[in-house]
């Protein structure tokens, strides 16, 4: 959508003839996942919190979230939460999501990247 949208804007400026290409903006979803308060800013708190768990930051996204018409409570239980993508509905299972992110590359393996041709 993105490039879409830079390249219809730069055709406007130039007055360059063309077809307008209609197209769903995702910007919405996106900002639900990556703004301040949105998941993976919720996500990223939870971690730093020493007894943050998964259920925890789930009920602080229930908490913070359910503004965004993107986001919905899963309709049974307490561990997932629903995501209106463009093209369907997306169910995420909380479980792991903490493990995951807490997850850190060991400066060894850093160290290894930098110096590999």
């Amino acid at each position: 959508q993105h490039v879409f949208k830079l390249e219809q804007e730069e055709y406007l400026k130039e007055e360059i003839e063309w077809k307008l290409i209609d197209f769903y903006d995702n910007q919405p979803c996106i900002d639900l996942i990556e703004t301040k308060l949105g998941i993976l800013d919720l996500l990223d708190e939870e971690c730093r919190m020493p007894k943050g768990t998964d259920s925890s930051w789930v009920e602080k996204l229930y908490s913070k979230c359910t503004k965004w018409k993107h986001f919905a409570k899963a309709r049974f239980g307490t561990t997932a939460f629903l995501i209106h993508h463009f093209a369907d509905n997306v169910t995420y299972q909380s479980n792991g999501f903490l493990e995951k992110n807490r997850d850190t590359v060991m400066e060894d393996q850093i160290n290894v990247l930098k110096n590999g041709q």
